[in-house]
């Protein structure tokens, strides 16, 4: 594990928001940061922001009050009291170093909502793969109940119609990002693990220092808090036990398929866009049913339930918000069809999370056919996981990969998307972003399912995909 960002950033109490003055934010307009910007201009306080892209939800915050600039410039720190930055912003950035010469308060973008978190119920979600869902899930069952919860998601939750609210409630419902370890940040009162896997080895190095910040992430609940933990799991399940007897001030309930689960799920059954499952919790069952398909959202919404119940809820009213749920931004989204040809979207970008979106698929597409478009993200990722991408792949009938989307990293010498088409098998090609569009649509017949698939700018494939079918059908897309 990176000791030396532990050292330095995660693990401090969080500060009262009433210090935070001028908030100036860098990276503003991306999905964290912004929500972020919602809530310091929800508690009153003054907020301003930089960005390197003009994209539209700038709009949305200058509509709520923020100030806000395009391209990093020294001069625009002027007037801030603090500072707050995301974990893609580089040392060197301009801004940064002279709030450094000012003397700003600075804050990573988790210890600002772990201020705005202060004084209300937090409720955190940490996992390899799930979060965004799983705490999207529980956003819209408070809400739908009436609790008018705080929430703060790492995507736009199409029936709140926002990343980021400041509710009247008591709950605080937030993602918590665990890739460079600053989920440490937070102090919930309830804790969700979905899974714990090897990722983000960029930064920590071994699959072992990733358990052991889910450890730590844990063990940050107070006496009686509540630890919430998928058994069908390998890494969240022994996370729990370990809590279990280190802990025993703290409550732990796990869900999942398996037996040995504490709120256990049975006969799921998937069709179309539905799943539905019967939650077993103690004496009672319960019928569970989503509108959104896959045993991953079936585990999800177990999470939500428990944490539903623990915060007050009947069974009833958790059931009844949990179907209101129909998706977060980027999560098997539908992005349109033409000529019954379904396009959807996501943003997956573990093999664990491939494979999962790949089977709700099939669900989906019955005895239709597979179509994906997928982009690996990071190189260090690609590196480290290329053959159980390949794996995941090869569960569709055709696949095609853009080049690697490198965000923060440099290339590394040998890795490159064709690493995992070779893993994926003889049916998997390399194309280029300018053709990749045109060469999977060429494949697909009526009733198949297209997906473009990663965390890069491959969700943009999904409009030029329509515009494609458009095309050779001679009509517009629906969307």
């Amino acid at each position: 594990m990176n000791r030396a960002f532990h050292e330095g950033l995660a693990g401090e109490e969080p500060v009262a928001v009433e210090t935070l003055g001028h908030v100036h934010l860098l990276g503003i307009a991306g999905v964290g940061m912004s929500a972020v910007a919602r809530l310091l201009l929800a508690e009153g306080l003054s907020v301003s922001g930089t960005d390197a892209k003009d994209l539209p939800v700038l709009k949305e915050l200058e509509a709520a009050g923020a100030t806000t600039y395009v391209g990093f410039d020294a001069a625009q720190v002027t007037g801030a009291d603090t500072l707050v930055v995301s974990s893609v912003i580089k040392p060197d950035n301009v801004e940064l170093a002279r709030a450094k010469q000012l003397g700003l308060s600075i804050l990573h973008r988790s210890q600002a909502l772990a201020a705005l978190m202060t004084g209300r119920l937090g409720i955190t979600v940490a996992g390899t793969h799930g979060k965004t869902t799983t705490s999207s899930m529980i956003a819209v069952m408070l809400s739908a109940a009436g609790e008018e919860p705080t929430f703060a998601i790492g995507a736009p939750i199409p029936e709140l119609g926002t990343n980021a609210a400041l509710g009247s409630g008591q709950a605080f419902v937030a993602e918590a990002d665990e890739s460079d370890g600053s989920f440490l940040n937070y102090r919930p009162q309830i804790a969700v693990i979905t899974n714990v896997e090897a990722d983000h080895l960029d930064h920590y190095g071994t699959e072992a220092a990733v358990h052991e910040a889910f450890d730590l992430y844990a063990d940050l609940l107070p006496a009686r808090g509540l630890l919430v933990a998928c058994a069908d799991d390998a890494g969240a399940a022994a996370a729990a036990e370990r809590l279990r007897s280190a802990r025993p001030d703290v409550r732990v309930r796990t869900y999942g398929f398996t037996d040995a689960a504490d709120v256990r799920l049975s006969g799921a059954d998937h069709t179309g866009l539905s799943s539905t499952a019967t939650v077993h919790d103690g004496t009672e069952s319960h019928f569970l049913k989503l509108s959104v398909p896959g045993d991953h959202n079936l585990l999800d919404a177990a999470a939500a339930y428990i944490v539903g119940l623990d915060l007050g809820l009947t069974a009833h009213a958790a059931l009844a918000g949990l179907a209101e749920f129909r998706g977060a931004a980027r999560r098997f989204e539908l992005r349109g069809q033409q000529d019954g040809i379904r396009v959807y979207d996501d943003y997956a970008h573990h093999p664990t999370e491939v494979r999962a979106a790949l089977k709700a698929a099939r669900d989906v597409a019955g005895d239709a056919r597979v179509h994906v478009l997928f982009q690996p993200h990071l190189f260090s990722r690609t590196q480290a996981f290329h053959r159980e991408f390949g794996e995941a792949l090869a569960t569709a009938d055709t696949v095609h990969l853009l080049p690697i989307y490198p965000a923060r990293e440099e290339p590394i010498p040998g890795v490159d998307s064709e690493l995992v088409a070779r893993s994926a098998g003889e049916h998997a090609s390399v194309v280029p972003a300018e053709s990749a569009a045109e060469a999977v649509v060429a494949e697909a017949r009526p009733g198949d399912v297209i997906m473009t698939i990663g965390a890069g700018d491959v969700t943009q494939q999904g409009a030029q995909m329509l515009r494609a079918l458009s095309a050779v059908e001679g009509r517009d897309a629906e969307s």
